[in-house]
């Protein structure tokens, strides 16, 4: 008789299996085997909650072969992820199986290494039918709220809409930031610099820090009048060097990744969003060839804990010393701060210290190895020594101490962990110098600057926001960042940061007003707190859901007569209608604001409004020019990512003129080989390099041909007219 062993993932199978004698028979289930119906809620309110669970086609064909197997089965394994995903997927084959829960073997480990898999098989237990409610609560409520809140917003705003616990409290977030851009006022403020020589011929250049012993503060000076009087009376003096101050600072490292930190870093390192980077970590976790076996690389990648596993501490030490040296070397243990953090769980690290990435170069492809060596870099240094770096400070007064002017800088006296995980510390030398020693003042300069507008959030800023706010796990950032873009409500711009668009907008004022408490950060966070309650067998699940459903059916039942449609979709404008004559309005649709009129359905004339805010004529134009395929005239129409050449035959003939990208004749000014071409977006036309993905440079605005006579990116010319360099880092 033969053992089963299950997993949800073919490639974790094929990697487990060959650690198994030949008497298992590892197989997966790809993924969840049952789920609530598509077609219908699957949830009887009435009756308790109780939840239908069916077997999708695409899952059938995978349930009666593995049927097949358990009953051939002298013992089966359920070895499924450590999560409650994970059990609730070992749960729903036990009930596929008829295993009685007492009777079932449920193994679970945090790597997939020879050691870890025998370990666990020596360690089974029963499934634990508290993480199973937890999951099941999760996505019940989810259902309850999806299945309810969708069909208001398709009846109140416009259809295709969709509304969910975790995503609606994300687009929250982003709208309220979108906001604070959108009300921020530009204040002006000067800044004074000045360059000195020492005795030893020496440059410093240093910030005007001081007036008449008071500290200035950032808007001290205000104006170019206010700025040039000092600029006068600050070249007609002499300066000497009132202060030197040498202090010694401690960087210790960072502790080694959770889901969360990851997913930060690797967005803001190497520019993956969250959800590439959880399928390239997956990858790794789950087995990856290595020259000929299939190899896990990274311990499980969905965990909130900063817990290192002892044995890889020691290999880590062992292997700094080695390499290092004694020096480098410090075991450290840490504590994670974030909320409902399980302990249990360990941080994602390596299943070996001493497989570096320089072993792997060229067997993994571009961005497994790169995440890799992210991981790898992270763990090895926490467990290394700090970094010791000599901070400077020189200060610079005039004879009288009127003004004081301050340099600082530093020096990496021992690199410490930073060997092994670099950051953008770096030596800032100033030169050796003595107090009271003369300087000459060289130049002073008068910068100007604006304060700048809060950033919009990034994949990184956004879990960061939702973890400080305790907003969904770690399993529920990446797809819930890819939920909301793909059904509309978030684009992600050129530049990586995430843009609500209008249609999010009235969506989430109509959820605020109505539906407070569902896009509320504290109740949500509360929500997730009740998940962990039902996860430790501290709260049940069926009457935690009672207590929130009956409140919000009566809620949404009141809504649907309460909100008017006109009153949140729809806007007065003083347009006319040039086919009938009424008043134009402008409309709210599931892919932004158009123009319509007000006589609907009567007369169905529209016009677009581009991301500009301004109103295009959108009516076709007949061209003399012919259709290729079948000889009727092309026409000039208006699409949803601008105008293009159609045959004016269509549905008959479906010819469209692709249009051949003009050469603009800009070299990119980022990687220097590739080219600035047009694109195309939803949001309307931009420019990038034509080697994307490689070179990620783009800007909008239409290009000048000129370049920026600062910093030699090329200069573009908004529909106002203002000339502005495409370069984000240049004033």
């Amino acid at each position: 008789m033969s053992k089963l062993l299950i997993v949800e993932s073919p490639t974790k199978a094929k990697t487990i299996s060959k650690f198994l004698s030949k008497d298992f028979k590892v197989r997966s289930s790809f993924g969840h085997i049952r789920d609530l119906p598509k077609s219908k809620i699957g949830i009887d309110v009435d009756n308790n909650f109780q939840p239908t669970y069916v077997i999708p086609a695409k899952s059938r064909k995978t349930a009666n072969e593995l049927k097949k197997l358990a009953q051939q089965a002298e013992k089966i394994y359920f070895a499924t992820d450590e999560d409650r995903e994970g059990e609730a997927i070992s749960w729903h084959l036990a009930q596929i199986f008829n295993t009685p829960l007492d009777q079932s073997q449920r193994i679970t480990f945090h790597e997939i290494t020879e050691e870890a898999i025998k370990e666990a098989l020596k360690n089974p237990r029963p499934i634990d039918l508290n993480l199973v409610d937890a999951q099941q609560a999760r996505r019940i409520l989810d259902r309850l709220v999806g299945y309810n809140l969708s069909p208001l917003l398709w009846k109140k705003v416009a259809k295709g809409l969709s509304a969910g616990r975790v995503q609606s409290v994300a687009v929250r977030l982003i709208v309220e930031k979108e906001r604070e851009i959108e009300n921020f006022k530009q204040q002006e403020y000067w800044e004074i610099f000045a360059d000195f020589e020492t005795v030893d011929q020496q440059n410093i250049r240093a910030k005007l820090h001081k007036i008449d012993q008071k500290n200035l503060d950032k808007f001290a000076i205000t104006t170019d009048t206010a700025a040039q009087e000092i600029n006068q009376q600050l070249t007609s003096l002499t300066y000497q060097i009132s202060e030197i101050i040498s202090k010694e600072n401690i960087k210790n490292p960072l502790p080694p990744f959770t889901t969360a930190s990851l997913q930060q870093e690797a967005n803001r390192r190497l520019g993956f969003s969250a959800k590439q980077t959880m399928m390239l970590a997956q990858q790794l976790y789950e087995g990856i060839e290595i020259d000929g076996d299939s190899v896990g690389l990274i311990t499980y990648m969905r965990t909130d804990s900063t817990n290192l596993a002892e044995k890889f501490s020691h290999e880590a030490g062992h292997y700094l010393k080695a390499e290092l040296g004694e020096k480098y070397h410090r075991q450290r243990n840490y504590k994670t701060k974030s909320k409902g953090a399980q302990e249990a769980h360990e941080a994602i690290r390596p299943t070996s210290a001493t497989r570096t990435p320089d072993q792997l170069n060229g067997k993994l492809n571009r961005n497994q190895f790169r995440l890799y060596q992210l991981i790898w870099q992270r763990a090895i240094a926490s467990q290394m020594a700090p970094a010791i770096l000599e901070a400077t400070t020189i200060d610079i007064d005039d004879k009288d101490s009127h003004y004081s002017f301050r340099a600082t800088g530093q020096v990496i006296k021992f690199d410490g962990f930073l060997k092994i995980y670099p950051s953008q510390t770096k030596n800032e030398l100033l030169p050796a110098s003595q107090k009271h020693d003369p300087v000459s003042c060289l130049k002073i300069e008068p910068i100007q600057k604006f304060t700048q507008p809060p950033a919009r959030y990034s994949d990184a800023t956004l879990v960061k926001a939702l973890e400080e706010k305790g907003i969904g796990r770690p399993s529920t950032y990446a797809p819930t960042i890819a939920t909301i873009i793909d059904r509309g409500y978030v684009d992600r711009l050129t530049d990586k940061r995430l843009k609500p668009t209008d249609i999010a907008k009235i969506v989430n004022d109509l959820l605020v007003e109505h539906f407070d408490n569902i896009v509320d950060y504290d109740f949500t966070a509360a929500i997730e707190e009740d998940f962990d309650k039902i996860a430790a067998g501290k709260k049940k699940w069926q009457p935690f859901i009672k207590s929130f459903y009956l409140p919000f059916a009566k809620n949404i039942k009141e809504k649907e007569t309460a909100i008017n449609k006109k009153e949140i979709t729809e806007e007065k404008t003083d347009e006319k209608c040039e086919q009938c004559g009424s008043p134009m309005v402008i409309k709210i649709g599931r892919f932004g604001k158009f123009l319509a009129c007000s006589n609907f359905p009567e007369c169905k004339n529209t016009k677009n409004i581009n991301p500009q805010g301004e109103i295009e004529d959108n009516q076709p134009k007949l061209l003399e020019e012919k259709c290729p395929d079948c000889g009727a005239n092309l026409i000039l129409r208006q699409g949803r990512y601008g105008q293009f050449k159609g045959c004016s035959a269509y549905p008959k003939c479906k010819f469209i003129k692709k249009e051949a990208t003009p050469d603009l004749n800009i070299n990119c000014p980022k990687c220097q080989n590739g080219k600035i071409i047009s694109k195309r977006s939803r949001r309307g036309i931009f420019y990038g390099c034509d080697k994307y993905p490689d070179c990620d440079f783009a800007f909008w605005g239409k290009p000048t041909k000129d370049q920026c006579p600062k910093c030699g990116y090329p200069l573009t010319e908004d529909k106002k007219g203002t000339v502005k360099c495409s370069n984000k880092e240049c004033q």
